[in-house]
């Protein structure tokens, strides 16, 4: 049977902050480090992945959104840090400031909905952030942590969280192709 590997995310449509995403993604690959940077339109704030799921769940999964009880809000996007550690980087995010309460608080809505659709918990909890490159080995390393610690307070600007979306992610050879299976949008 046929699955769609899917998450619920926000997408960063404010070209403004695409174009600083990019602008460090520049700077962090220039230190010569082993990079895979997301390319910058595909960069989003993951509020829940969800894995592989029958297609006959994507209404389902978007009834849940529609009955999310949460109004627009501004997400200031500044800062850049790494998981799980500046020791053992595989990845590099930018952070969220403005915006992680409301964010976390429809993650903390959407839990409940997903597990009466028999989705597991997420164990792992909500941790806002955007990915925006994966560490592949340890290649100048030293110089990569320099320049994180050069940009962890860098200013990407603010983005309007209005649509909720349920995305599809097909991976290739050249990276994951997204696109919406579902949206549902709250204007102010």
């Amino acid at each position: 049977m046929e699955t769609i590997r899917s998450f619920i995310a926000f997408d960063i449509e404010e070209a403004r902050v695409v174009r600083e995403l990019a602008n460090a993604q520049s700077m962090l690959a220039d230190t010569g480090a082993d990079l895979k940077l997301v390319k910058p339109e595909n960069i989003h704030i993951t509020v829940r992945f969800l894995g592989n799921i029958s297609p006959s769940l994507v209404d389902e999964i978007h009834g849940e959104m529609e009955g999310i009880d949460s109004a627009p809000f501004d997400v200031e996007i500044k800062g850049i840090g790494v998981f799980p550690n500046p020791r053992r980087i595989r990845v590099v995010w930018a952070g969220i400031r403005r915006g992680a309460n409301e964010l976390g608080e429809i993650f903390n809505q959407l839990e409940p909905r997903l597990r009466r659709l028999r989705f597991k918990p997420d164990l792992r909890g909500f941790s806002p952030h955007l990915t925006i490159a994966r560490v592949r080995t340890g290649r100048n390393k030293n110089e990569l942590v320099r320049r994180l610690e050069e940009l962890e307070d860098y200013e990407f600007g603010l983005v309007r969280a209005e649509c909720l979306r349920l995305k599809r992610s097909v991976l290739t050879p050249k990276g994951p192709i997204y696109s919406v299976l579902k949206e549902t949008c709250r204007k102010t």
